[in-house]
């Protein structure tokens, strides 16, 4: 099992405090103070010194910082900032040299999201890195699929490599924003599709469609464009066995990446070995945590992954 963190070269982000259930964190110019249900410690700095820093501050409705429970909130103003801003991506390759560049347009939403997930750099890099690899040994653009996309920046990570992508999410103002994200860093030809994964998933099984990258990066709850119920503990392992009919038998990879409080490295990795059966006899697998570690030295762990190279 491992451990990552993000690239030290990607300038444009920083966790400056973590502690007493909040984190305070810059996003290219401005600071902000976020809940953090696993900030267990207490901060480094004092409650004085974060709010003379911060631009602003998210509170969120009641138990939300106890449960992690998606309470809207609202966002209190503590200096002149803009509601929305952009901020590039820096990663590094393998021998240290320049490697992925992209953008992102960040902005305040009521769910203190801000459309990025810092942590999740070292899997942008290692897309980036796999589908410069597979690139090498065909011809044709490696073809990757993007389920639960977000705002996009696993998505812009396979582009910039030059990959086709299909970038899936079932709401409709996400995928606008990723495609706005994917204008402002210069790139183009990324597929859009608002749909259910799930739906979509086994539909391209029946086809007989294969990619030879998937990245996957589910929540806990969700629906789908047409109301269809997603529940990550009774739904992962049947859409990770139609992963396992679409991911094509060589010259691939797939990154599973969970938020779920519950979920463990050693399980996700589990899950992952169970689905693709006899074929992870062949696979190069991998797995562990997602980690930012603040300005002080304190680790804060935040999503765990498990990731497949055959």
């Amino acid at each position: 099992m491992t451990i990552e963190y993000p690239s030290p070269s990607w300038r444009d982000y920083e966790l400056i405090d973590s502690g007493n259930g909040q984190k305070l964190e810059r996003f290219g110019q401005y600071i902000m103070i976020r809940p953090e249900p696993k900030a267990l410690w207490n901060s480094s700095l004092s409650a004085d010194e974060w709010h003379r820093r911060a631009h602003t501050e998210f509170k969120a409705g009641a138990g939300f910082s106890k449960a992690g429970k998606e309470d809207s909130g609202t966002w209190n103003m503590l200096r002149k900032m803009q509601e929305q801003w952009l901020v590039g991506y820096q990663g590094r390759s393998e021998d240290g040299s320049d490697g992925l560049d992209f953008k992102l347009r960040l902005g305040l939403t009521s769910f203190k999201h801000v459309g990025v997930f810092p942590e999740q750099a070292p899997n942008w890099d290692f897309i980036y890195r796999n589908v410069l690899k597979i690139k090498q040994k065909q011809a044709e653009k490696p073809k990757v699929l993007n389920l639960f996309a977000y705002t996009g920046a696993a998505s812009l990570a396979a582009c910039a490599a030059g990959a086709e992508v299909t970038h899936l999410d079932s709401v409709k103002q996400v995928v606008t924003w990723a495609r706005g994200n994917m204008e402002y860093s210069r790139l183009d030809n990324i597929r859009w599709i608002i749909e259910d994964a799930m739906k979509f998933a086994k539909r391209e099984a029946r086809r007989g469609n294969l990619y030879q990258g998937l990245i996957l990066d589910p929540p806990a709850y969700g629906h789908g464009p047409d109301g269809e119920k997603w529940k990550l503990d009774e739904c992962l392992f049947e859409l990770l066995r139609s992963c396992a009919e679409i991911l094509a038998p060589q010259n691939s990879f797939m990154v599973l990446n969970l938020y779920s409080n519950g979920y463990s490295a050693v399980l996700a990795d589990t899950l992952v070995k169970c689905a693709f059966g006899s074929r992870i006899s062949k696979a190069d697998i991998s797995y562990g945590e997602l980690v930012l570690k603040d300005s002080f030295g304190k680790a804060l762990p935040l999503s765990v992954f498990a990731r497949l190279i055959f």
